[in-house]
């Protein structure tokens, strides 16, 4: 069990305003004091609850990205999965085994500050690998692929699902009105129809809700998992965030997968950003963004009682940051791979600079192993260098995945 304290931090935590001072782990969740051990962070780092990305496809994250060709658009995602079948990203991707890509996603998330996220696939598909993962993936959930006739038909069907949601206080989680055929611009009314539109929906993608289906998503207290990167890649348009914002949805940010989406939630929050910036002609504001990724997060999956905040009682889901801008908020939206500094999944840190190692009594145990990230040394838990190099050897050349921030023979 560790028990530890990261002490002189500045503490950063939804619905509170920064403070310097300790923030205390006792076995799993944060506690009012730590153990014996304690981290001098010496004001130069910030601390915050590790990010959630409420949208991905853990089997899809290869690179590079596969979409419409000639400057064309696609006009729902069916011809986009056809293309991904016939593109070499796709002839390259088959030589991995399900495992191999699973581990790579986990690392996609671990290295970008997510201890949390959805695969949005069916139990049957990712039950058995979900548990492997370095990081947290949901195993909660209700699921639907969609809320059309030509959806992929994904769990036991959209009103089973959803009342298992309800019935166990999860979320159900679906991709809704993504895209611009009539089904897909309809897809409201259809869940009405099958009385399903509440607090327990996670929407994802939603790029041609009307007016009209935004208040009826903010007067449910549904969510919105906002995929701007991929969004604008498949169909140069993405949902009206700032209506919805303005409606009071609950928003959150995804990635979607590495095959359509940016490459990972870090390069996602500055996409998406910027891209409100372009759309709008003013800003959305950095700590809206980090409410986004945290809290609002923990929300649409139903986790709020246990994570999204730094909380006593809470799972000790953190993030430790290196401070490089005055402004906490402004801090992490600008973050990149190499400003992290620790990174904690219920109380067990899982990647960091080897001052931390501390917290494991000097020892690095042994199923972690060491990387080198911009030159400094960092501890991981599992071999994300030997899965890096088993993935070179099975694709026959020194592939580069802009998500692993090291090359592996260059382990510490």
């Amino acid at each position: 069990m560790f028990e530890y304290a990261l002490s002189n931090g500045v503490i950063v935590s939804p619905g509170k305003e920064p403070y310097t001072g300790d923030l205390g782990v006792n076995g799993e969740k944060i506690a009012s004091v730590g153990g014996a051990v304690k981290i001098d962070l010496k004001e130069k780092s910030f601390v915050y609850p590790s990010l959630i990305n409420t949208h991905d496809h853990l089997q899809g994250n290869y690179r590079p990205p596969v979409g419409p060709q000639n400057g064309n658009f696609y006009l729902t995602w069916l011809p986009w999965d056809q293309d991904l079948k016939a593109s070499k990203t796709f002839e390259e991707r088959s030589k991995l085994s399900k495992e191999n890509l699973y581990a790579l996603s986990g690392y996609k998330c671990l290295f970008s500050g997510v201890t949390t996220v959805n695969d949005h696939f069916p139990h049957s598909l990712n039950s058995q690998l979900l548990p492997t993962l370095p990081i947290r993936a949901i195993s909660e959930y209700g699921i639907a692929h969609e809320c059309t006739s030509y959806d992929l038909k994904w769990g036991d069907g959209i009103e089973i699902e959803h009342e298992k949601a309800v019935k166990n206080n999860w979320p159900f989680i679906t991709h809704l009105c993504e895209g611009f055929d009539n089904e897909a611009m309809h897809s409201i009314s259809a869940l009405e129809k099958l009385k399903i539109l509440n607090n327990h929906c996670l929407f994802i993608h939603c790029i041609s809700f009307s007016d009209e289906d935004i208040e009826k998503v903010a007067k449910a207290g549904a969510s919105v998992s906002w995929c701007g990167f991929s969004n604008m890649f498949m169909f140069n348009v993405t949902a009206k965030v700032r209506k919805m914002l303005k409606a009071g949805v609950n928003l959150t940010i995804g990635t979607d997968s590495s095959a359509t989406g940016s490459a990972n939630l870090l390069a996602e929050i500055k996409f998406d950003r910027e891209l409100y910036r372009k759309l709008y002609g003013n800003d959305l504001p950095a700590k809206k963004i980090f409410e986004m990724v945290t809290i609002n997060a923990a929300k649409a999956f139903w986790m709020q009682d246990r994570t999204g905040s730094l909380e006593k009682g809470k799972l000790g889901d953190i993030l430790v940051l290196k401070a490089k801008n005055s402004d906490p908020y402004e801090n992490l939206v600008n973050a990149e791979m190499k400003d992290i500094e620790l990174l904690v999944l219920a109380g067990k840190p899982i990647y960091g600079q080897t001052r931390f190692l501390d917290i494991f009594n000097g020892e690095m145990p042994k199923d972690y192993t060491k990387i080198k990230v911009d030159k400094k040394e960092m501890f991981v838990l599992g071999d994300p260098a030997g899965l890096y190099k088993e993935v070179r050897n099975k694709v026959g050349f020194n592939k580069v995945l802009d998500y692993l921030p090291f090359e592996p023979e260059e382990e510490a």
